[in-house]
């Protein structure tokens, strides 16, 4: 049975931690950021010196840190893309725009252990040359902008921000900007766009990537809450001592969100590909509800591709001789971790598993998962701003009475449709995968609803075909 390891949220629910400086400072706070400002250069062999801040992006590189905020990205790599030859500032914004449906892990450290997460900030900025770096934060969450910023009192009060930091010669100021609710913000050049005061439309990339182009035009380093955490214990622990937790190229920790219908409901924090969804929806979620029987998983939160239950996949692992060997693997025996999921058509995402038993009218559920993006699509780009409403407003046709055989045909053409280069950025293919997905597992739920719907329908007007608006609105209540 696989076992919670507590990483990043080690103190968060003990027993009398407080989220205040004096209470993290008896737990070891800042000592990472101490040991970063104190490391002295290395000297190699061919007599060349390697800097403080080189040494810490080659560590968090050699530690196999990946994004945890959706992509998966490796945290370093992206470091390295960063433009040092420029002349400009650089700046580091931490994407605490935590919105992807399903998602509640960053709000766990912002609100628990504020203190951990500007310490990895910190780290993260004087290993990259950043004197101005701000926290992005969803403007739903006031009560975490307040403890963010009494955090950030804090410690300027105790010299660990501010001007020449313990003494180190290092200056790093840090600002909270609260968002106004915008789910495009997540996206990390709608997010600058924002910061900078502009509506959050995304930039085309190329040519703004914004370790060249990012905020006010200068390299920019965009990393989630979570990410930026484990940039601390990397520090604190060393690269390779921190490789050993997880799986090779998924190293470190995840903090799951599991919702949906399970027992226990909440955030678990793993070794990464230590536990499977079974593990996880079974052992650390108590199982489903008596009497019920598992439909569907979505594994990393809203906008991945949909699991149903009893699917098989065949996925490439090491045998005992090291050789790549093909086996078939049940969903629920999937390990948890970056690869795998990609590997079975999915993605771990933002890490949040939604559990459907087989109560859920998966029409519905999909309505309501379209709903969203509908509501939430910046509208700069003609496929996403119409292609999502339109998906939108055939299902709630179809969760009102008004389905057709043919809505799952008519779903999915929308669906194709939308992504594979023809947005500026992912926002498409987060609209497009859920229904690309639903609709191609639970083909024959949708077309038994409009079947059932066309033939009620033929029988309140007496066998005569009524009249029917495809992508009608939603308010829109047919015969």
């Amino acid at each position: 049975m696989a076992q919670e390891y507590r990483l990043i949220l080690k103190y968060a629910d003990a027993p009398g931690y407080a989220n205040d400086m004096d209470c993290y400072l008896r737990h070891g706070g800042y000592e990472a950021l101490k040991k970063a400002l104190t490391l002295p250069p290395k000297v190699l062999p061919d007599g060349k010196k390697v800097s403080a801040p080189e040494q810490i992006r080659e560590d968090v590189k050699a530690s196999g840190l990946r994004g945890r905020g959706g992509a998966g990205f490796s945290c370093g790599l992206k470091w390295s893309f960063v433009d040092r030859k420029s002349g400009k500032p650089i700046y580091l914004i931490c994407n605490a725009d935590e919105s992807e449906p399903g998602t509640f892990k960053d709000r766990q450290i912002i609100y628990k252990d504020p203190h951990q997460l500007i310490e990895g900030m910190a780290i993260s900025c004087y290993a990259n040359d950043v004197k101005l770096a701000y926290i992005y934060i969803r403007g739903e969450f006031p009560d975490g902008a307040k403890i963010l910023n009494r955090a950030l009192a804090e410690t300027r009060s105790k010299g660990f921000l501010g001007k020449n930091i313990l003494g180190s010669g290092y200056d790093l100021e840090i600002y909270v900007h609260r968002g106004a609710g915008a789910y495009i913000c997540g996206e990390e050049t709608g997010l600058i766009e924002s910061l900078e005061g502009k509506r959050p439309y995304p930039r085309i990339k190329p040519p703004y990537f914004p370790a060249i182009l990012g905020l006010y035009m200068c390299p920019t380093i965009v990393n989630n809450v979570e990410t930026l955490c484990h940039v601390k214990h990397v520090v604190a622990m060393g690269a390779a001592e921190y490789a050993k937790l997880g799986t090779p190229n998924n190293t470190g920790t995840r903090i799951v969100s599991l919702s949906g219908h399970v027992k226990k409901p909440g955030y678990y924090e793993v070794q990464v590909g230590h536990a499977t969804i079974r593990e996880l929806i079974f052992d650390f979620g108590g199982g489903l509800r008596d009497g019920r029987k598992l439909k569907a998983v979505i594994p990393g939160g809203s906008s991945a591709k949909v699991f149903k239950a009893g699917e098989k996949f065949k996925l490439k692992k090491k045998g005992p001789d090291g050789k790549d060997v093909e086996q078939e693997v049940d969903m629920l025996d999937l390990p948890y971790d970056f690869d795998s999921l990609s590997a079975a058509g999915s993605m771990s995402g933002s890490a949040a598993i939604i559990v459907m038993d087989d109560s859920t009218d998966i029409v519905k559920a999909l309505a309501n998962i379209s709903e969203f993006y509908a509501h939430e699509s910046c509208g700069q780009c003609t496929p996403c701003r119409e292609g999502s409403l339109w998906m939108s407003k055939a299902l709630d046709r179809m969760t009102h009475g008004g389905g057709r055989k043919e809505d799952a045909d008519y779903l999915v053409k929308i669906a194709d449709n939308i992504p594979g280069g023809k947005t500026i950025c992912a926002f498409g293919e987060a609209c497009s995968w859920p229904v690309q997905s639903f609709v191609a597992k639970f083909k024959d739920e949708f077309v038994a609803k409009g079947a059932a719907d066309e033939a009620r329908r033929l029988s309140t007007t007496g066998g005569a075909s009524s009249s029917l608006r495809v992508a009608a609105s939603p308010d829109y209540k047919p015969i």
